[in-house]
């Protein structure tokens, strides 16, 4: 089953009443309501127009509206609403049948803003629109920019050893990026997005880099360090300081109202600041003291060169 959501931009919102002064119930019967007496909105199409008696036809309406049918899909709404059981049959022989909905709206002047149910119109009524704005079709053409604005975590760019490491020796270097997951609001709908890393990028900072490489990488025994060459290693063969970093690229997917997850069609590519490197040589000599015994022996951190 199809699930439709339409938007529209309609009037400006008045408690609209009949003779006996109740909320309207619209139905195939009632085709128009009058809004704050600058417009008539049709529930049956989902337009507003200015009315006769209008004395400015040139105003803009300050809400837009949206034709939800979540109740046709085992959505939030609830059989007792109507919407399960409602028919719309067909005006003309060869027309076509309508489709149940709630009327819900909000500003236009809010971003993402939160939809309430329309006042003027108490349960479901028939929607008759040929061709409404579906509001899926909104999201598909904007959910790669949302994606790309989350504030996705691209994780850290680890080494072993670290801060230090030994010219020609191995380096293992790995990240800590995951799958995250955000639940945002894009055009009143509830959308759940998921970013799952797909591919990295080791930049070493000496000129030399790996992958993209699906191997995140990972953590090893500090008795390993030196002799164990990872698939994600790197042996630097000059002394000297070096800027590293991960570049993450990820994936995403995402559903609309508990809808079954869509692809997205592109990526999101985001680096890790920058950690810097020592790569020292070694060397060997005979020293009478320990470290510990005369931090000024030769080799100790610190300790002047001789």
């Amino acid at each position: 089953m199809v699930l439709l959501i339409a938007l529209w931009s309609g009037t400006a919102h008045a408690q609209s009443s009949n003779d006996g002064g109740g909320p309207i119930s619209v139905g195939r019967g009632e085709t128009s309501l009058t809004a704050g007496g600058l417009f008539v909105f049709n529930p049956e199409t989902g337009r507003s127009e200015s009315t006769a008696g209008s004395s400015d036809n040139t105003a803009e309406d300050p809400n837009q509206y949206m034709a939800d049918v979540h109740c046709r899909s085992g959505g939030t709404d609830t059989p007792d609403r109507g919407c399960l059981t409602m028919e719309c049959p067909a005006k003309t022989p060869a027309g076509e049948e309508g489709t149940p909905v709630i009327w819900r709206q909000a500003p236009k002047s809010i971003e993402d803003p939160t939809w309430t149910d329309y006042p003027a119109v108490s349960g479901p009524t028939c929607l008759f629109d040929p061709e409404p704005g579906n509001v899926l079709d909104n999201i598909a053409a904007r959910i790669l920019t949302d994606f790309q604005q989350l504030p996705v975590n691209p994780g850290t760019l680890e080494a072993q050893p670290f801060p230090h490491t030994l010219k020609g020796g191995p380096t293992n270097f790995y990240t800590t990026a995951g799958e995250q997951t955000f639940n945002v609001t894009i055009l009143g709908q509830t959308v759940h997005l998921t970013a799952t890393p797909a591919s990295f990028t080791y930049t070493f900072g000496d000129g030399t880099t790996l992958g993209p490489t699906p191997a995140a990488g990972y953590s090893i025994p500090e008795t390993e360090w030196l002799t164990n060459d990872t698939r994600t290693s790197h042996s630097y063969t000059d002394t000297g300081n070096y800027q590293a970093t991960v570049t993450t690229n990820f994936t995403g997917t995402y559903s609309v109202n508990n809808g079954p997850p869509l692809p997205i069609n592109g990526t999101l590519d985001i680096t890790t600041p920058a950690k810097t490197i020592h790569v020292w040589k070694t060397e060997k000599a005979l020293v009478a003291d320990t470290c510990q015994e005369n931090p000024n022996s030769w080799g100790c951190p610190g300790a002047e060169t001789r």
